[in-house]
């Protein structure tokens, strides 16, 4: 279920121990049930109600917050998740503490970096977002020191590894004297910052964008508001 992406793996759990799946028209509810590749699996309505209630949220996220599970010191930026910080419209529902229920970082933005970061209940979003496969653009203006040559630009476009593995190949122009633009379509642990330093370069800011369709836009920074559902990524 997970690999064709119904659902994230504990959910799938989930579902099969409420008899919400099918599998060639045959209730499953036994975790641990085989089922042939080739085979149809689909959710019982209640599966499908609970998969659309999934919230999912855009923070414009500030430095000094990490992403993911926070180490001593660190604060997660799950943490601002509350109603004082909400951008609201007439039409987008109020914060509620179920709201933080399940909600998960979709991706990394590290402690000194700011922008947009995702937050979701949804856990076929999130493997949308940041899977192995994800085709999904992320979208980075970083301000650097440092000396580049044409050939370190091609280098940072494709031509590096981290970590004994070749990087999928990335778009990186110049937009000024001091700022690249990054397009990449994975997310390694302080990938930029790594990249940059392979070719000479010094980060000193970092800011994300754009992910897929969306922009961070307008949204103040330390602020969040809903996924609308007309959004897709």
């Amino acid at each position: 279920m997970a690999e064709r992406g119904l659902c994230s793996r504990r959910n799938a759990d989930d579902y099969i121990s409420r008899g919400w799946v099918f599998v060639d028209g045959h209730r499953v509810s036994e975790l641990g049930t085989r089922a042939d590749p080739n085979a149809e699996i689909t959710l019982d309505r209640q599966g499908q109600a609970d998969q659309q209630s999934r919230l999912t949220i855009l923070l414009h996220k500030p430095i000094g917050y990490v992403s993911g599970q926070p180490e001593p010191g660190c604060t997660p930026a799950v943490s601002l998740i509350q109603p004082e910080n909400q951008v609201c419209s007439p039409d987008t529902p109020l914060f509620h503490p179920t709201c933080l229920r399940g909600l998960a970082p979709a991706g990394r933005l590290d402690i000194d970096s700011t922008g947009l970061l995702v937050l979701t209940q949804d856990g076929r979003l999130a493997r949308h977002l940041i899977g192995a496969e994800s085709q999904v653009d992320k979208e980075y203006l970083v301000r650097v020191q440092g000396q580049l040559d044409a050939r370190g630009l091609a280098l940072l476009n494709h031509g590096l590894s981290l970590d004994d593995r070749k990087l999928k190949p990335a778009r990186v122009e110049w937009l000024n004297d001091d700022q690249l633009r990054f397009v990449l379509r994975e997310g390694r642990k302080r990938q930029i910052r790594r990249m940059c330093e392979l070719v000479g370069l010094r980060v000193i800011g970092l800011k994300r964008v754009r992910i897929g369709a969306l922009r961070l836009g307008d949204l103040p920074l330390g602020q969040w508001r809903f996924l609308r559902p007309d959004e897709r990524f």
